[in-house]
């Protein structure tokens, strides 16, 4: 499936200062997603679209969040809000919002109808998992200073 010309204006991000940047009308569906203030405390000051922004740019490069570029928020800042958004599951609202605007856009379905699964990714159980032991059904071992009897 070869791409049209419509397409390939709608993909366009060459105005963009980086690729990864917010276009107005993703931003005007992320916008209303975006937690309120907190209440009491100073007054919101950061511009939160540039957070955006400086997360998205992190997400998109894998750079470090102090190789964020200086015409973004501080580092501090956007990783402040990153974590805030990861907690409250913002950020994960705003990917879906997204995604199933650009499914929408190409006429697709908003939500994906197949899945693949290949062998390395169920390569086995996540580790760090509790294993069987013999052990584990045995009760808990108790100290020598915990029995009355011992001398």
């Amino acid at each position: 499936m070869s791409w049209t010309q419509e397409q390939r204006r709608a993909a366009d991000r060459s105005g963009l200062r980086y690729p990864s940047d917010l276009t107005d009308a993703e931003w005007a569906l992320i916008a209303p997603l975006i937690p309120p203030a907190r209440r009491g405390g100073r007054p919101r000051r950061v511009n939160m679209r540039e957070v955006a922004n400086g997360i998205f740019y992190v997400l998109a490069t894998g750079c470090q969040w102090a190789a964020l570029p200086k015409d973004l928020p501080p580092k501090s800042t956007v990783f402040d809000y990153f974590g805030r958004w990861c907690a409250d599951q913002a950020l994960w609202r705003m990917h879906d919002a997204l995604f199933a605007a650009e499914r929408r856009r190409t006429r697709r379905r908003p939500g994906p109808s197949l899945g693949i699964i290949d062998a390395q990714a169920v390569a086995g159980a996540p580790k760090g998992g509790r294993r069987w032991t013999p052990r584990a059904l045995t009760g808990p071992r108790r100290y020598a200073g915990a029995n009355a009897t011992s001398s």
